[in-house]
C-alpha cells in the first residue's frame, strides 16, 4: 500500500479545521509524507531526515531578515522536507513574500494555515494515519497481519530501532493510553494464548493494558496508576505479581519486568518487555530457588531472578566455564559431600541466604523442622570451614549457590556431577 501523501493528509479533519491554503507546490501534492513535526525555530531543518511536513507558527521568522527567511526555506528543501505549513494570524499577519518566492522557486509545497488549531492535534491525527497506512503496507512481512498491537509489542520486545513520536502514535492507534504518572511493567506469560488472563489482571490494577498473543508466549505492557485511590499499594511490581497470581490459571508461568515511567520513552518500554521475556525463559529453564506453591501459577519477576539474569548474560554456553569454576571454588566441599551422601545442602544454603538467614522462614519453605535445619547449617559450616551468616561472605555464597542451580537446571553441570538435562541457551 503506498504511503500517505500530502494531498491525503490535507483531507484530515484537524488539518482542514486549520483552513490550509496552498500557496506553492501544487505539482508536489502527491509526495509521500513520512512524518509531521512542529518547530518554532528557524533552524528547524536540522532535525529533519527527509519526507516530513513541518508545522510552524512563524515566531522564529518574525524578526528574521529576508535572507534568513530565504535560507530557511532552502534548508528545508535541501533536507528533503515534503512541505512547510505556517500559521498566519498570531506571529505573522501574512506570509512573508520572500518565503513564498523561495518555496515557489524550489517547488516546495507551502501552506498558509488561516485558523489556529493546536499543532498537537494535527500531528497526532496525521502521524496516527501515517502509522496506520505504514502498518497496513507491512502485513505480508508480519506474521501477525494487521494486528497493530502485536506489531508494536514485537518491535519493542525485539529492540527494533524506533522513535518516540512513532511509538506514541502506534500506541494511540492501538488504544493504549497509560495516563499521566502511570508506571508501565512488561509481562510475559507462558502456557496459554487466552488474553483474558492479562485482561483480568489489568482490571484488578485499574490501568490500561497493551497485550497480544505470540507463538511462544503472551506479551503485555500493563499500566499501574498512581495516587491514593489506586489499588496498587506502594510497589507496582508486587502489585502486578499479585494480580496475576489471582488471574492466572494453575500451570501458567508469568514473568514480570521492572517498573518504568510511562513518559520515560520507548527505550524504557522496550527494556521492561525484554526483561520480562528473558525472565520467562529463565523461569522455564532454571529450577526455582524455593519450592513452588502446589496450586496456582508460577509468578516471578526480573528482580527475583536478577542474579540468574546476570550470571547468564550472553548465554549459558558462553558462561559455562566461568560458572563451573565459581561453583567449584566456593562450594566444592559441599558438592563432594552431596555426591557421596543423599542431602540437600546447597539448596538449603541458598534458600537460607535468600531469606535473610531466618531459620523460621527457611524451615517453612523447605518443609523441615527447625532442628533439622540447624543440623544442615552446622554441616554446611563444618564442610566449608566458615560461618554462613558472615556479612562478608553472603554475596559470594549466594552467587555460587545460584550458579550451581543455573548450571544444574540447564544441563550444563555434568562436569560438576550435578546430573544432566536438555541444554537451553538463555540470552
Amino acid at each position: 500500500m503506498p504511503a500517505l501523501t500530502l494531498r491525503e493528509l490535507l483531507a484530515l479533519d484537524p488539518v482542514r479545521a486549520a483552513e490550509p491554503e496552498l500557496l506553492t507546490g501544487e505539482a508536489a501534492l502527491d509526495r509521500p509524507v513520512r512524518w509531521v513535526h512542529s518547530s518554532e525555530v528557524y533552524e528547524g531543518a536540522n532535525f529533519l531526515d527527509g519526507g516530513e511536513l513541518l508545522l510552524t507558527n512563524g515566531f522564529g521568522l518574525t524578526d528574521a531578515d529576508e535572507e534568513v527567511r530565504r535560507r530557511y526555506v532552502r534548508e528545508l528543501a535541501a533536507r528533503g522536507a515534503t512541505g512547510l505549513a505556517v500559521e498566519i494570524g498570531r506571529a505573522l499577519p501574512a506570509m512573508p513574500p520572500e518565503v513564498t518566492d523561495e518555496a515557489r522557486r524550489l517547488g516546495l509545497p507551502l501552506l498558509a494555515l488561516r485558523r489556529v488549531v493546536p499543532f498537537v492535534r494535527i500531528t497526532e491525527a496525521a502521524n496516527r494515519a501515517i502509522v496506520a497506512r505504514g502498518l497496513s503496507g507491512r502485513t505480508v512481512a508480519r506474521p501477525w497481519g494487521d494486528d497493530h498491537t502485536a506489531a508494536l509489542l514485537a518491535d519493542l520486545a525485539d529492540g527494533q530501532a524506533l522513535n518516540q513520536p512513532e511509538v506514541e502514535a502506534r500506541a494511540a492507534l492501538a488504544g493504549f493510553h497509560p495516563g499521566p504518572g502511570a508506571r508501565l511493567i512488561g509481562v510475559s506469560v507462558h502456557g496459554t494464548r487466552d488474553v483474558g488472563t492479562v485482561d483480568r489482571a489489568a482490571r484488578t490494577l485499574g490501568g490500561a493494558v497493551l497485550r497480544a498473543a505470540f507463538p511462544g508466549d503472551m506479551l503485555a505492557l500493563v499500566a499501574v496508576l498512581p495516587g491514593p485511590g489506586a489499588k496498587t499499594g506502594r510497589d507496582p511490581v508486587r502489585a502486578v505479581q499479585d494480580a496475576f497470581r489471582t488471574a492466572a490459571a494453575p500451570g501458567l508461568t508469568v514473568a514480570v519486568g521492572h517498573a518504568v515511567d510511562a513518559g520515560s520513552g520507548w527505550l524504557r518500554w522496550s527494556e521492561t518487555l525484554r526483561a520480562a521475556r528473558t525472565t520467562l525463559e529463565l523461569a522455564l529453564t532454571v529450577p526455582p530457588p524455593e519450592p513452588n506453591a502446589p496450586q496456582g501459577p508460577l509468578v516471578t519477576s526480573s528482580r527475583a531472578l536478577a542474579l540468574e539474569r546476570e550470571l547468564t548474560r550472553g548465554g549459558v554456553d558462553a558462561n559455562h566455564d566461568r560458572l563451573t569454576r565459581l561453583v567449584q571454588h566456593t562450594l566444592g566441599p559441599l558438592l563432594a559431600w552431596e555426591a557421596a551422601h543423599p542431602s540437600d545442602l546447597v539448596r538449603t544454603l541458598e534458600v537460607h541466604l535468600r531469606n535473610g538467614c531466618s531459620p523460621t522462614r527457611t524451615a517453612t519453605l523447605l518443609h523441615i523442622g527447625r532442628q533439622s535445619l540447624y543440623q544442615r547449617l552446622e554441616r554446611i559450616e563444618s564442610l566449608l570451614g566458615l560461618e554462613i551468616d558472615d556479612p562478608d561472605l553472603l554475596g559470594e555464597l549466594l552467587t555460587a549457590a545460584c550458579a550451581w542451580r543455573v548450571v544444574r537446571g540447564t544441563g550444563a553441570g555434568a562436569g560438576l556431577g550435578l546430573g544432566a538435562g536438555g541444554l537451553r541457551t538463555v540470552a
